[in-house]
């Protein structure tokens, strides 16, 4: 006797199969695709040859390590003022900005013409580039000088170096001048001045005793202050808690304490307010790119410590600690 199977329920069972298959192999697609996802991007910093420079090939290799292929490509720019238009035109999917020119922009402060609220942090990269004011030795004992308030107190007339005219380090610089009592005006009423140079130009000014004292983020024992110390004897003005406190809030950043072995010339700890540069995005950056960026940052760091000596206390817990804008959620959630 023969008997007829049916022939459709086993052909209905063999798509079903071959279906779940399928979805099962997009789902792994999907899993992966991230993990071998080459990136091609582009990240504005400042000037070829500094430390940011350094920090983009950082960002690069630690992109490459977690998704061969990928190419973070470093353009230079004005900096972080620069960088923060540059960002909001798509002409780069990162950007490191100073954490007090990304609240300038926020906030609609000069040199920005109103508010942008589309920045979103991404990492903190460094946060040791302290305000530091250093003084001609004999002029510091001459007008009894220890701390920035003294200038005030004193009607000093003194000529102080500020970095280039918008650059943050200079506004800050003037903030805190401002905060001690001893604002620009204040200082040419009592016959001193204040000077706009580059960082490269002060030291010059100082050796050649047509400035006083600099006040400018650098950071501690940097070639420049060392070169400094070497033709001129100098001395670390201590900075009023009040006016860091001030100028902390001001500007929403850090405060940063330069300890006394850091310098033979110096007598005390300091603590000053200091400026930390930021890996930047725009609020509608891919979340995926975000994410993977992020977290290989995270598993790469090594490769970013090791672009520069100064880089080595970066940590994870710093990457994810800024206060002054918020970060992407995809990389909050890549640090949690």
């Amino acid at each position: 006797m023969k008997i007829d199977c049916p022939k459709e329920p086993i052909r209905s069972a063999r798509m079903k199969s071959k279906k779940i298959i399928s979805l099962f192999a997009v789902g792994l697609m999907s899993l992966t695709t991230s993990a071998n996802a080459a990136y091609n991007l582009t990240l504005c910093g400042a000037s070829p040859g500094g430390l940011w420079s350094m920090l983009g090939a950082g960002v690069d290799a630690a992109v490459k390590e977690s998704h061969p292929g990928s190419i973070v490509t470093y353009q230079t720019s004005g900096g972080g003022f620069a960088n923060v238009g540059l960002l909001q035109q798509g002409k780069c999917d990162l950007a490191l900005i100073h954490d007090a020119e990304a609240v300038l922009a926020r906030d609609g402060k000069a040199p920005f013409k109103a508010p942008i609220e589309s920045i979103r942090t991404v990492a903190v990269m460094y946060t040791w580039a302290p305000m530091q004011m250093i003084m001609n030795k004999d002029f510091a004992e001459k007008h009894s000088i220890s701390k920035l308030s003294d200038i005030a107190t004193n009607k000093v007339p003194v000529r102080v170096l500020l970095n280039k005219r918008g650059n943050v380090a200079s506004q800050v610089g003037a903030s805190m001048l401002d905060a001690a009592g001893a604002s620009a005006a204040d200082i040419k009423s009592w016959g001193g001045d204040v000077v706009f140079a580059a960082s490269k130009e002060q030291g010059e000014l100082m050796r050649d005793r047509r400035a006083d004292v600099l006040l400018n983020s650098l950071f501690v024992n940097h070639r420049s202050i060392r070169q400094l110390a070497e033709s001129l004897d100098v001395v670390l003005v201590d900075i009023d808690s009040n006016a860091t406190a001030a100028v902390t809030s001001e500007w929403n950043i850090g405060s940063y304490t330069i300890k006394n072995a850091a310098y033979e010339w110096s007598s005390g700890d300091v603590v000053t307010p200091t400026l930390s540069a930021q890996l930047f995005v725009r609020a509608d950056a891919d979340p995926q790119m975000v994410s993977d960026v992020t977290a290989a940052l995270v598993k790469n760091i090594d490769l970013v410590r090791g672009v520069h000596g100064a880089m080595k206390p970066l940590s994870v817990d710093l990457m994810s600690g800024s206060k002054a804008i918020a970060y992407h959620p995809q990389a909050a959630a890549a640090y949690n």
